[in-house]
């Protein structure tokens, strides 16, 4: 799946999501809303994670799915 479809489809993704990343909340789930970038950061921030790190999670996340 490519992140095109993983946008189209957000809230039905949104639960992998919070499987995948547990600490963000519903609120920053909703937030993102379909924006990776936004995901990513989201990711850093709560994480502690660089950005390529945060990248890497969200490349094997797609991976995945």
């Amino acid at each position: 799946m490519n992140w095109d479809q993983i946008e189209g489809k957000w809230k039905e993704m949104s639960g992998s999501v919070k499987s995948k990343w547990g600490e963000l909340t519903d609120d920053e789930v909703a937030e993102v809303d379909g924006d990776r970038e936004a995901l990513e950061g989201k990711i850093q921030a709560k994480y502690g994670k660089t950005k390529a790190e945060a990248k890497a999670e969200v490349d094997d996340f797609l991976s995945r799915h």
